[in-house]
């Protein structure tokens, strides 16, 4: 008699929804696109009023890709998205106009160049530093031909790995109360991640990313929190991740779960192998296995108040009124 599990056909189906994409297979991709991604962020940052933390600059998952959501410009607004499904940089205006740039392979010099022109054509100024930040080097977004690779087949892959990581951190966020951030992608370091906050502030944050202002990061970790997300790096096929900040005694030490969770001294935070999560009976479970345990970690050594922090979603489901049969 056999004890190996034969997967249901939903499990089957589950995993079907975790694309494998190992990093090393579209580095080249991975890196032209962080540029592109930069460009567009700085859109935003350009033109949206400060909010705590820099929220106000960050890209959000679409049923397409990624967008900035709307941005106000004038007494109207626009929106950008890498819709990776046509592979196009779709801008539209609020005064209806709208222009694409196709995304293909060519360097982030012939990129920045085709936006800028999308962006003339319908009437939208954006004054931001023209080249990336928290990169090393950090090379001017129109002299940048040293990144020019787009494969369609990964960066759609990519965003298939963002909507399933996107799903599950917007359930995770739906657990908290207090302070949360959105679940937003942060193009600076080309992750997407959501925070959640004590209500305490933090120690000044020391800085040192790489050509990024030691003010910026002062203003991202101004409050103590424990943040989690994604990004393709630290494993093969990319890697979850969660830390404190500040960082309290018996973090490091605390159990995660699942099996291939593991504390890493040298990135500070602990960090999921995607390819674990992916190839998991119940990938779904395994990561919110991950997610409760390192906030745990963070909550239980910072003393936070757990009790007027977080609650259940679902604490109105009995009192709804049931829909009615069709």
């Amino acid at each position: 008699m056999s004890l190996q599990h034969s997967p249901t056909a939903s499990e089957s189906s589950h995993r079907g929804s975790w694309p494998s994409l190992r990093v090393a297979d579209w580095t080249e991709t991975r890196d032209t696109l962080h540029m592109w991604t930069q460009i567009v962020g700085k859109l935003r940052l350009a033109h949206a009023p400060m909010v705590n933390h820099w929220w106000q600059v960050t890209l959000y998952v679409t049923p397409r890709g990624l967008t900035t959501g709307s941005v106000p410009y004038g007494d109207g607004a626009f929106d950008a998205e890498f819709d990776f499904v046509e592979h196009r940089l779709v801008i539209r205006s609020s005064e209806g106009a709208s222009r694409e740039v196709a995304l293909r392979p060519k360097s982030v010099a012939t990129f920045y160049a085709e936006t800028m022109q999308a962006l003339d054509a319908l009437g939208i100024e954006a004054a931001f530093q023209r080249r990336p930040n928290e990169v090393e080097p950090s090379i001017p977004f129109a002299e940048d031909e040293q990144h020019c690779s787009y494969d369609a087949t990964a960066a759609h892959l990519f965003w298939r790995q963002l909507l399933q990581a996107n799903r599950l951190l917007g359930r995770f966020r739906a657990e908290f109360v207090g302070k949360v951030s959105p679940v937003h992608f942060f193009w600076g370091a080309m992750d997407l991640a959501c925070t959640r906050f004590s209500g305490r502030s933090a120690p000044t944050h020391p800085g040192g990313a790489p050509n990024c202002g030691d003010w910026v990061m002062a203003e991202g970790y101004s409050r103590e929190l424990s943040s989690c997300g994604f990004w393709p790096g630290g494993g093969d096929e990319g890697a979850f991740y969660s830390y404190a900040y500040p960082e309290p005694d018996g973090f490091a030490e605390h159990p995660v779960r699942p099996d291939g969770a593991y504390y890493s001294t040298e990135n500070g935070q602990f960090l999921l192998p995607y390819e674990t999560v992916r190839t998991a009976r119940d990938p779904d479970h395994a990561l919110m296995e991950f997610l409760h345990t390192t906030y745990e970690a963070a909550a239980k050594h910072g003393d936070w108040d757990r009790a007027a922090l977080e609650s259940d979603p679902r604490r109105w489901d009995r009192a709804a009124p049931r829909a009615e049969p069709g």
